[in-house]
């Protein structure tokens, strides 16, 4: 099913209310499945009338008896049972949005209607019309058949049964009148109406199948001096299939409030599917029946299947990385970015890219600065933040801001991973997640550095056997005292396509409006990963965390560098 048309049957139940409120005359159009009314679904014309715009669509669908048995192999004579119908009208109501109106038949017997109702209702239909006819009836528009009238007084006590069992005040019941059909006078069909009214009709559709309209017009305006005696305002309903040639503004004036196209899409698929299937036989091939047919392109993207191809795509992208390297760190011997240091035969850079190429994440982005034109590893994108003097990492991260619209994953310059941590940050789902690690009290190669603190919700647990995958921090910063800290965040952090987008958000927000202290910084512009963490934490956003103990080292300066060293040496 596609997705593009989410609606719930509460909604779509009152939508039809809604439209006639804002609308003096609405139209609606038969559908019999679910791929013609997704094409009524997302049709709309543009129209320049006498000089002035407009745009017409079809308001709302016209679930037909006739179409429906007809596109069953079925003659229109009651015979393919509700159950069947409701069938076909869940299939259509899954994947479109419009309100919808059932053709009820005759509603069957009085205690077929009033079950019939709720199962209506259910399914998120606004309105039933029922016709008043003796079950089973004939279909109004073949010659030569019977057209027995059910008695207006049982008829009018079927639709006050319907009225009684109805849940929704949203939900509509409106009678049509076969007078005309069954050769009777106006004055019969005005009889009847006058009855269906006030048992509670909520509508009177008046059906003919003459070739003029001049009949239904004596009705309508017969209908209208009704509706002043009675003191109501009721919709009136023409189904103008037999006298087609009339114009929309034409029934609306003579005080028509709905139009229904009764059957059109079933006869129109029917006679192309005739053309197509002659075409075949007298060419023996298809390719002359091309004319007739959609694409099957056409057919993929009206049916959702290019939507779940553009999300499989989505799926299938690996999250780019995006490593911000553009401070300057005169830390080291040898005065480089710190990314470019060497730990035995490859910069640290290099070991980064490595890490992440093993497990296919080749879309590597580097923000550069500070010497930046000695970065010239092949392979990755860099983009350059000549500014990183005055501005703090956020910005720099932001430079890659192309490179955040589906997944991502940030990592600080300075660190080196393990596989078995890359592995583990891929597994999770969450929108925002940080790297945090529960081993900060027991650093060996410097206790006493200035650590990203983190505290979560669920505080610091008394063991380390077994790693936290739900929780969350509430608060992180440098400020944090290593005595109130859960967890230290490493550097490391992914977004998803969400988590992205709302990061996005947050930081055009505070670029353009915050002034003064921005967290721990002493304003927007020097804003490092932390301040903008404990924003997001802030306005709302969940930011979760994943534990680990050990697992990855960050070179801070030539003793760590050392430390490092010797490690990979031995490895």
């Amino acid at each position: 099913m596609t997705l593009r048309h989410l609606i719930t049957s509460e909604e779509r139940r009152k939508k039809l209310k809604e439209i006639m409120q804002s609308n003096n005359f609405i139209r609606g159009i038969e559908v019999h499945n679910a791929l013609s009314a997704l094409i009524i679904n997302d049709l709309k014309v543009e129209l320049n009338k006498e000089g002035r715009n407009k745009v017409n669509e079809f308001d709302f669908f016209w679930e037909s008896s006739l179409t429906d048995s007809a596109s069953k192999g079925h003659p229109d004579i009651e015979i393919v049972s509700f159950d069947s119908r409701l069938k076909t009208i869940s299939e259509i109501l899954e994947v479109t949005d419009k309100p919808m109106i059932v053709d009820g038949d005759t509603g069957g017997d009085i205690h077929h209607f009033e079950y019939l109702i709720p199962k209506l209702e259910r399914t998120g239909v606004s309105a039933v019309i029922i016709e008043d006819k003796i079950f089973p009836k004939r279909n109004s528009l073949e010659e030569g058949m019977n057209q027995d009238q059910e008695d207006p007084d049982k008829f009018s006590d079927k639709i006050k049964t319907g009225k009684n069992i109805q849940q929704s005040r949203d939900f509509m019941i409106i009678a049509r009148i076969e007078s005309l059909i069954a050769g009777k006078s106006v004055e019969d069909a005005l009889m009847r109406a006058n009855k269906y009214l006030k048992a509670g009709a909520d509508g009177i559709m008046i059906h003919s199948k003459s070739t003029s309209p001049d009949e239904i017009f004596k009705f309508a305006e017969e209908y209208r001096k009704l509706c002043e005696k009675l003191n109501l305002k009721k919709p009136l309903v023409c189904v103008p299939t037999t006298y087609n040639s009339i114009y929309e503004n034409e029934l609306e004036k003579r005080g028509f409030n709905m139009v229904i196209y009764a059957n059109h899409m079933l006869r129109a698929s029917y006679k192309a599917m005739e053309n197509v299937g002659r075409s075949i036989l007298e060419n023996e091939r298809s390719l002359e029946a091309d004319p007739y047919l959609a694409s099957v392109k056409e057919i993929f993207g009206k049916v959702g299947f290019l939507d779940i191809k553009e999300k499989d795509k989505m799926l299938s992208v690996k999250p780019a990385i995006i490593i911000p390297a553009a401070g300057e760190y005169p830390k080291f011997k040898e005065n480089l970015p710190r990314a470019l240091t060497k730990i035995n035969d490859k910069t640290l850079l290099e070991h980064q890219i490595s890490a992440f190429k093993k497990f296919g994440l080749n879309d590597i982005n580097v923000i550069t600065g500070y010497q930046n034109e000695k970065f010239n590893i092949p392979g990755i994108n860099y983009f350059k933040n000549l500014d990183y003097s005055s501005y703090g990492m956020v910005h720099s991260i932001m430079k890659a801001k192309e490179k955040m619209k589906n997944e991502f994953i940030y990592v600080n310059s300075d660190i080196l991973l393990d596989e078995r941590l890359i592995k583990e940050l891929l597994e999770r789902k969450e929108d925002i997640l940080i790297v945090v690690d529960n081993s900060y009290l027991y650093h060996k190669h410097e206790v006493d550095k200035k650590l990203d603190g983190v505290i979560t919700k669920k505080g610091r647990q008394p063991t380390y056997q077994k790693f936290r995958t739900n929780d969350e921090a509430v608060m992180i910063g440098r400020g944090i005292p290593k005595e109130s800290m859960t967890h230290e965040f490493i550097g490391l952090a992914k977004f998803s396509r969400q988590g992205a987008e709302n990061l996005i958000k947050v930081y055009e927000d505070c670029r353009v409006n915050n002034k003064g202290k921005f967290h721990e910084a002493e304003n927007f512009n020097e804003a490092v990963d932390t301040d903008i963490f404990q924003e997001l934490i802030d306005r709302g956003f969940k930011v979760a965390i994943h534990e680990t103990n050990g697992g990855w080292l960050e070179i801070h300066n030539e003793k760590d560098l050392d430390f490092v060293k010797d490690i990979i040496s031995k490895e």
